[in-house]
């Protein structure tokens, strides 16, 4: 198995940090990552959020390769239909090369009305921009003169210059949930990312197998929170806050959105303090001491198909030097032990 860490960049104006000192201990903490030996950074993305959520995943991209040497960075995710299809290969392009061929394409048809209301952008048609883009992405990345007529896109004679480090091109994946999104991930012979909720890898492993595909050629990351502390109520006492900050996002875009089923359900606490005894602290979030958490990754392990585990850790508004030192425990301490799973 291998590891990453994800990072949003949100910073509430509750607990706000100056963007460019806050920026800087997020990048820092993305350089101790790779020499705690973890395997990913994911740079996820949303727009026009109360609490500055990282707009830009592949300019971060860049930045986060040029003080790099190892560690893999990928977009967890970016959101396709609110990129030109043309400019979204450029810049992946150069985050590559930067990166010397270190660079993942993760890839999401987005789903907030907050976004496409803002974009002035037709949500019904996210699904076939999405589709789209990543066909003519695939055509600029692996041909010479491409002349493209979309729907939504079109092109003539143009060539992607310079072109990715990484042949054909880097790792493709694709965020899904649902049936659909995850039938359309194994279509695409893509990667596939997901988060909170029942597990997409049987219906995406058996999608595969239909197509005549080999499942272990491809890759599952799953996405959970965890934190790790000297204790177990400290690392709740230091989280619950900034958790409630987090799900109260989500609970609203996610119910507005009801793209899955459930989404639209109430969240499991009235509290902050409820969130250590409700569902979610179950398995959505691993929070506790090193040897807690371990035991919570291995019950993970045992109902979930995973071949890359990926912590969110540094939750909205809590101190950098508080995350930074979870991240350290869990390499030092949880790590060591799954890396054969």
């Amino acid at each position: 198995m291998r590891f990453g860490i994800m990072y949003d960049f949100r910073n509430p104006l509750r607990w706000h940090i100056p963007a460019p000192k806050f920026y800087r201990a997020m990048m820092d903490q993305m350089v101790d990552a790779e020499a705690l030996g973890f395997d990913h950074v994911w740079l996820t993305e949303h727009h026009f959020t109360e609490d500055a959520y990282n707009p830009a995943s592949l300019s971060m991209a860049a930045a986060i390769a040029a003080v790099t040497n190892r560690i893999r960075i990928g977009t967890f995710v970016l959101l396709l239909p609110f990129i030109h299809p043309v400019r979204a290969a450029e810049d992946i392009a150069l985050a590559d090369i930067i990166s010397d061929g270190r660079f993942d394409i993760g890839v999401g048809m987005g789903y907030t009305h907050d976004e496409f209301n803002a974009f002035c952008a037709d949500r019904s048609e996210r699904a076939p921009r999405f589709v789209e883009g990543i066909e003519l992405m695939r055509r600029l990345f692996t041909e010479d003169d491409v002349t493209f007529s979309g729907r939504f896109t079109q092109t003539k004679n143009l060539n992607l210059a310079p072109k990715t480090v990484q042949k054909p091109h880097p790792p493709l994946w694709i965020g899904a949930r649902g049936p659909k999104a995850i039938r359309r991930a194994a279509h695409f012979g893509a990667n596939l990312m997901t988060t909170l909720g029942p597990d997409p890898a049987p219906l995406y492993l058996k999608t595969l197998e239909e197509l005549g595909r080999k499942p272990t050629d491809f890759k599952i990351a799953q996405l959970r929170m965890v934190y790790c502390a000297d204790s177990e109520e400290q690392a709740w006492d230091e989280i619950q806050d900034h958790l409630a900050h987090v799900f109260g996002y989500y609970e609203r875009v996610l119910g507005e959105a009801a793209d899955v089923e459930g989404d639209d359900q109430p969240l499991p606490f009235r509290s902050p303090e409820e969130i250590r005894h409700s569902v979610l602290a179950e398995g959505a979030i691993m929070a506790g001491t090193p040897d807690q958490v371990a035991v919570k990754l291995d019950a993970f392990c045992n109902e979930f198909k995973c071949t890359d585990f990926i912590l969110s850790s540094h939750f909205a508004g809590i101190d950098p030097k508080k995350s930074s030192r979870s991240n350290e425990l869990f390499a030092k301490h949880v790590i060591p032990a799954f890396r054969e799973r």
